[in-house]
């Protein structure tokens, strides 16, 4: 990394992104400040970038929860809040500022170990089945035995993100399960929209963005960039990102959880049988300055898949055991999702 820069890499990274129009969007500050159970009829729900969260995106353009919970006798405040990385995420989950935390398998896994005889969080849901590309602006990077100090690589979380969880998995195969961590030192938490920006824009000492849909195609329009690494490759088609809560918001509020699955469920039909009217939806709520031509082609992937049930997750799980990140072995994927019919048999 250069030497004697005095401005902290990550305010110029967000410099950098404020000034081609992207933001920082970390609202976490007032969101750890610990507050009472909310009562049955109010869910908080915390997102954050990428398609990967569409799902939510129909469920809040529809005001799916609110229909949802008018069958069920209860009328539904939702507040909506966005953050980035699975440690912020979790941080509010135990702060009691959220109710429904949306993030990578990962952090699920992190906090579901942790919270055991606690909190037990566990899945709510997954929010679908999409590869996350490890991209890199370096040409001598083909794979990730090429990734030097030479090298800074972007993600959400560092060590406990999904895509950290991954480059660590695609690492313990390359050099053996004591070594799962090799790469941690280079990389460095950053959101997918700034990260993105300092790729494409070479001015930074970042060079490498473990990234998710829209953010890594649009890096990948630039013939600088290309793919390291795929998850799909790696794994086989799994769910990256799922929505987790605690054991007694689900049981303290069972219509408003009840409404919030069951909307869910309506929100992947809508999705993954309308992919033009899912595209419009993600353009108008999150305001993504892509146009839904270009957002057509991504979503419409053979590889994509909007569905709430979770997708070969369990192999991480049994890694994350394995090489000590979490302490608990779950026996399956059934030990930390929530058992409900809506989101069918997973894995």
């Amino acid at each position: 990394m250069a030497q004697g820069k005095t401005v902290p890499f990550a305010h110029r990274i967000s410099r950098l992104a404020a000034g081609i129009g992207l933001s920082l969007s970390l609202v976490v500050g007032s969101l750890l400040t610990p507050a009472t159970a909310q009562a049955e009829g109010k869910i908080r729900i915390a997102e954050q970038f990428g398609i990967v969260y569409l799902l939510l995106n129909v469920v809040r353009d529809q005001q799916l929860i609110e229909k949802h919970g008018k069958a069920e006798g209860v009328d539904i405040k939702v507040d909506w809040l966005q953050l980035s990385g699975g440690a912020a995420i979790n941080d509010a989950l135990l702060a009691g500022s959220i109710d429904i935390a949306g993030a990578g398998i990962g952090p699920l896994l992190t906090i579901w170990d942790r919270t055991q005889g606690r909190q037990n969080v566990k899945g709510v849901a997954s929010l679908g089945n999409f590869p996350y590309y490890l991209l890199s602006s370096n040409p001598n990077v083909k794979t990730i035995a090429d990734i030097s100090e030479k090298d800074r690589i972007a993600l959400p979380a560092v060590g406990v993100s999904v895509q950290s969880r991954f480059l660590q998995y695609a690492v313990a195969k390359q050099w053996g399960d004591k070594e799962f961590d090799r790469l941690d030192k280079y990389t460095v938490a950053l959101p997918h929209p700034d990260a993105t920006a300092a790729l494409l824009s070479g001015g930074t000492e970042l060079n490498g963005h473990f990234s998710n849909p829209p953010f890594q195609d649009q890096a990948l329009a630039n013939p600088n960039v290309h793919v390291v690494l795929d998850t799909y490759e790696l794994l086989g088609p799994n769910s990256p990102t799922v929505l987790y809560s605690t054991e007694k918001f689900r049981e303290e509020n069972p219509k408003t959880y009840k409404a919030f699955v069951e909307a869910l469920a309506e929100a992947a039909q809508f999705a993954q049988n309308d992919k033009a009217a899912a595209a419009d939806t993600y353009i108008r709520v999150t305001g993504a300055k892509i146009s839904k031509e270009e957002l057509l082609k991504i979503i419409d992937n053979p590889r994509f898949e909007f569905s709430v049930t979770p997708t070969n997750t369990y192999k991480l799980a049994e890694f994350l055991n394995r090489v000590g990140a979490i302490k608990n072995k779950p026996a399956s994927w059934q030990d930390y999702f929530f058992a409900d019919p809506a989101i069918g048999a997973g894995s």
